[in-house]
């Protein structure tokens, strides 16, 4: 299991999880995949970037709401 160091980054794994995306932190960048359905995967991510694809998801679902 990965450790988180800020709030935020603990937020967005927690959210990540409920989603079933798998967030991986890379010294301050992040990858983010799914692991059911279309296995989209984004590497190279701000932890900005990583919050808005998520709150996307959380909002839309994968079909686009």
């Amino acid at each position: 299991m990965q450790t988180f160091a800020t709030d935020r980054e603990r937020a967005a794994n927690d959210l990540a999880e409920r989603l079933f995306f798998e967030l991986e932190k890379h010294g301050n960048r992040f990858s983010l995949h799914r692991k059911i359905g279309d296995r989209m995967r984004r590497d190279n991510m701000t932890l900005d970037e990583v919050e808005q694809v998520l709150e996307r998801w959380k909002l839309e679902g994968p079909h686009g709401g």
